[in-house]
């Protein structure tokens, strides 16, 4: 018997080339997720896929395995210079971009295929060096992609592979016209292998998909699952002003190591940093500004157990693989139902159990209606978490300064106004849908 999270499928069963075994076998890898049983039989029999999964199910070694497969066993053609890219792999935040090439390195690690990531906030020169050498693989987010590219610091004639990772995010973030630019750039879709992966095959990624792959195979897992079996939810209401002595009650009588505090505003994540610290809680943010070479420092502590508490805007809930996340405490309900369902998928990942704790306040209230219609199920009420509440032992942190600019207060989240949401809240209560 497999554990849960596992099928029955065996790597050693399919026919992957021999150094991708190898691989395989050193990672200690036995067996194929659900969603990797559905596509690598098919992907490895010439197929393209648009493929939907939960978070955190293994989207990624099933396109990295296809696209090194093919690659191994499908020779350049002769008299093509040997370093321009054959794969190119695109994601719709630094984060996943710089996890899809950790994941690449460790599945590859025996196959001599030569990979890159490229993404905007950091490294340049050495991002652009590191594709003027020679590669075979190239990972990265659609605006670098293009600068480079824009540059003749690579082209896509020798294209055989694409895959689009998060496909839906990559709407949500406006990054679908680039996509199309460095699309046309490449062969025609029969000549190239095509992998789609999202979270949500909605009309508009499967338009995509059928625009510009080779009559891909469609491939659900579970999708009425919405969310993880393994994800004990529960729901606190909580008056606006008692958020904070609710945090940090609820975190002095859990173990807070590796917690994950979600928050819609960036100026709100800065207060909950404070009050964290001012009461004896290691913490740290992470959002959209932060710098990228200090956001990937705070993600190692946080993996490491040296951040026991990382307070997060929707930049994070997306494609970070960060094992034994024990809590996530979304001390702002999310305005889009999806985003939940992102959240919460940063704990009980492969096959572990984890709590999502959502506190209800005034001012997000009205975005319940639309999380428990979407998950499918009411979200049980925690009764007794108030009496958890800190008391006169409370510290609240320092309030940040309210900055200015040629426009009025900056406000938003995650890098983006509203919140970090295309269209959502600049404060106060969100719209009603």
């Amino acid at each position: 018997m497999q554990p849960a999270h596992l099928s029955d499928t065996a790597f050693a069963d399919l026919p992957l080339h021999p150094s991708l075994h190898l691989g395989l076998q050193k990672l200690g890898y036995t067996h194929c997720t659900p969603i990797q049983a559905l596509t690598l039989p098919r992907a490895l029999k010439g197929e393209d896929l648009a493929g939907q999964a939960q978070t955190g199910t293994g989207k990624s070694a099933a396109f990295l395995l296809a696209a090194m497969n093919h690659l191994l066993n499908t020779p350049r053609a002769a008299g093509a210079d040997p370093n321009q890219p054959r794969a190119i792999m695109l994601a719709p935040t630094r984060e996943l971009a710089i996890q899809i090439f950790k994941d690449a390195e460790q599945l590859g690690a025996e196959t001599g295929l030569r990979m890159s990531v490229v993404y905007g906030g950091t490294g340049y020169d050495a991002q652009r060096t590191s594709i003027t050498n020679g590669l075979d693989i190239l990972i990265g987010t659609p605006g670098r992609l293009i600068d480079y590219f824009k540059q003749d610091i690579f082209n896509l004639k020798q294209i055989a592979v694409l895959v689009l990772d998060e496909a839906d995010r990559m709407f949500d973030l406006g990054f679908i016209a680039d996509i199309r630019y460095l699309i046309r750039k490449m062969p025609a879709p029969s000549a190239r292998k095509n992998y789609l992966f999202s979270a949500t095959l909605s009309h508009r990624v499967l338009e995509l998909a059928y625009e510009h792959m080779n009559n891909p195979t469609k491939v659900e897992v579970e999708p009425e699952q919405v969310t993880a079996e393994r994800v004990r939810q529960s729901l606190v209401h909580v008056a606006n002003d008692d958020k904070l002595r609710l945090l940090i009650g609820l975190l002095r009588h859990h173990d807070p190591f590796r917690t994950l505090v979600f928050v819609n505003m960036k100026r709100d994540a800065e207060l909950v940093e404070n009050t964290l610290k001012a009461n004896g809680f290691e913490a740290a943010t992470l959002s959209g500004d932060v710098a990228q070479n200090k956001r990937e420092r705070l993600l190692q502590d946080f993996k490491d157990g040296k951040l026991p508490v990382l307070v997060a805007t929707d930049v994070a809930a997306r494609g970070l693989h960060i094992p034994a996340v024990s809590h996530v405490i979304n001390y702002d309900l999310p305005q889009d139902a999806e985003d939940y369902v992102h959240r919460i998928g940063r704990t009980a990942r492969a096959g572990t159990t984890g709590d999502a704790i959502s506190f209800c306040c005034e001012t997000y209230v009205y975005s319940l209606p639309d999380i428990e219609r979407y998950i499918g199920r009411r979200i049980p009420v925690d009764h007794e978490a108030s009496d958890q509440m800190a008391k006169d032992d409370f510290i609240e942190g320092a309030k940040p300064e309210r900055r200015y600019h040629s426009g009025g207060p900056r406000r938003g989240g995650g890098g983006r106004p509203g919140g970090g949401r295309p269209g959502g809240g600049r404060g106060g209560p969100p719209r009603r849908r």
